[in-house]
C-alpha cells in the first residue's frame, strides 16, 4: 500500500473540513465517505484549525474579539482585555458599557470597595448592571463632580446606582471637580468630611474609571469647569484627554499642573499602584488618552472596541510587543 504523504493529509483535511462545516456531515459519516476513522477525522479537523485551513469568526453583535484581547494584554503588561466589534448594528458607546457591566458582573475577586469616576460611559455602565450584580460592596467616589451647569448629579447618581444595584453603602465626595482657586481646594481638602471620603477611597482594591478626550466634546466643557481656552491652552501643552479629570500628555504626565492643582480627588499614582483599576474608553476620539492609559500603567484592565484596540497595538511598545 502506498505511503500517505503530508500533500495527502492536507487535501484529507481540506475534504474533511467541507463536509463538516460545509455540509454538516458527522465525524462518523465523513470516515465513512473518506474511508477512515471518526478519530482520524478529528484530528484533521484539529490540525486544519490550527494550521489556519479552517478559520472560524463569532459575528453576533456581542461577540468578543478574544485574539486581540490576548494581543492587547501582552502587549501592555495588562491582567486582562475586553475588546467589542465594530458594528454599526448597535451604538459603540452601549456596547463597550454592556460589555463593561458584564465584565463587572462576572469580576473575580469580587471588588469589597470599589472607586468610581463619573462621566456619561461610566453612567450607562450603572444603568447596564442588573440587579444584585455581585454582593454588598462599599462604593465610593474618587473625584470631585458636583456639576455646575449640565448632567446635574451624574457623579452622584452613577456611584448610587451601582451601589444600590449591588445592596451596597456609597460614600459621595460633595465637591466640584474643579475650582477656581488652589487655596479653595487645600480648603475643601481638609475639611473633616471631605478628608474622610478621600481616606476612604484611597483604601479600595478596585477603581472603575472611563476618560474623555482633551477637546470641546469633554465632560468638563460640557458642564461649565472649563471652556474653550482651557481646551486650546492643554492641547498647546500636549494634553490628550483627562483621566479622574486630571488632563494628561501622552506620556501620562500632567499637562497643566496649575490646572491640575484645583482638581479635586484621588491623584493618578493611587491608579498606577492600584491592585485593580479597570479603563472604560471607546470611539475614535479617544484612541490617544486610550494609548496614554496603557503605555503609562493607569490600568490593569482595558475594556474598550475593536478600532481602538487596533490603534493601541499599532502603537504598542516595540520591546513589550515583541516579548
Amino acid at each position: 500500500m502506498p505511503t500517505r504523504t503530508g500533500r495527502d493529509d492536507e487535501l484529507l483535511a481540506v475534504r474533511a473540513a467541507e463536509l463538516y462545516y460545509e455540509e454538516d456531515k458527522t465525524q462518523d459519516e465523513i470516515g465513512a465517505i473518506l474511508g477512515i476513522t471518526r478519530w482520524k477525522v478529528g484530528r484533521l479537523l484539529s490540525e486544519a484549525k490550527s494550521r489556519g485551513i479552517i478559520r472560524i469568526e463569532i459575528v453576533h453583535p456581542q461577540a468578543r474579539k478574544l485574539g486581540m484581547e490576548h494581543e492587547l494584554a501582552e502587549a501592555f503588561g495588562l491582567e486582562s482585555c475586553v475588546v467589542v466589534p465594530v458594528d454599526d448594528s448597535q451604538a459603540l458607546a452601549e456596547r463597550v458599557a454592556r460589555a463593561a457591566a458584564d465584565y463587572l458582573v462576572a469580576m473575580r475577586p469580587r471588588s469589597h470597595r470599589l472607586g468610581v469616576s463619573w462621566g456619561k460611559t461610566l453612567h450607562r455602565v450603572a444603568q447596564l448592571l442588573p440587579e444584585n450584580w455581585t454582593t454588598p460592596l462599599s462604593v465610593v467616589q474618587v473625584n470631585g463632580g458636583v456639576s455646575h451647569s449640565s448632567s446635574p448629579g451624574m457623579a452622584s447618581a452613577t456611584a448610587t446606582m451601582i451601589a444600590q444595584k449591588a445592596s451596597g453603602t456609597v460614600t459621595l465626595l460633595p465637591t466640584p471637580a474643579i475650582v477656581e482657586k488652589h487655596e479653595t481646594k487645600t480648603a475643601l481638602e481638609n475639611d473633616k468630611g471631605v478628608a474622610g471620603v478621600l481616606d476612604q477611597a484611597l483604601s479600595c482594591d478596585t477603581y472603575l474609571f472611563s476618560a474623555g478626550p482633551a477637546t470641546q466634546v469633554s465632560i468638563h466643557v460640557e458642564s461649565g469647569y472649563i471652556g474653550q481656552a482651557d481646551i486650546e491652552r492643554l492641547e498647546g501643552l500636549g494634553a490628550v484627554g483627562d483621566v479622574w479629570g486630571r488632563y494628561i500628555t501622552a506620556e501620562g504626565s500632567i499637562a497643566d499642573h496649575e490646572l491640575d492643582q484645583r482638581t479635586l480627588g484621588l491623584s493618578l499614582d493611587v491608579l498606577r499602584n492600584a491592585p485593580r483599576s479597570i479603563a472604560v474608553v471607546a470611539g475614535a476620539d479617544k484612541h490617544d488618552i486610550a494609548l496614554a492609559i496603557a503605555k503609562n500603567g493607569l490600568a490593569t484592565v482595558m475594556i474598550t472596541d475593536e478600532a481602538t484596540a487596533a490603534s493601541l497595538l499599532r502603537s504598542a511598545p516595540k520591546e513589550k510587543s515583541a516579548a
